[in-house]
């Protein structure tokens, strides 16, 4: 748990309706993170992820391209300490 880090990121782009909350849960659960995935009313994806950085900097790496169909024009993400809230990966509306 010493290793452990956090981040906030909001993807721009075309990100909404194509899949990407969806495929962002399959990854990050693949990569064993904890945290959330959530559609923001201006069109943009908010994320939230915590876990071992190695883990944190291949969601983050995936977070650039996104699932077929979407198109990432930027991610901003910003470092957290990890709050511990989050028992998984989960989608919220």
């Amino acid at each position: 748990m010493a290793d452990n880090a956090a981040f906030f990121a909001l993807v721009r782009g075309y990100v909404q309706g194509v899949g990407f909350r969806y495929s962002a849960l399959y990854e990050a659960r693949g990569l064993g993170l904890c945290g959330y995935v959530k559609n923001e009313p201006d069109g943009s994806v908010a994320v939230y992820a915590e876990g071992e950085r190695e883990a944190l900097a291949s969601f983050r790496e995936w977070l650039e391209q996104g699932p077929c169909g979407a198109r990432v024009d930027s991610v901003q993400a910003h470092s957290r300490s990890p709050c511990g809230y989050y028992s998984s990966f989960v989608i919220e509306t």
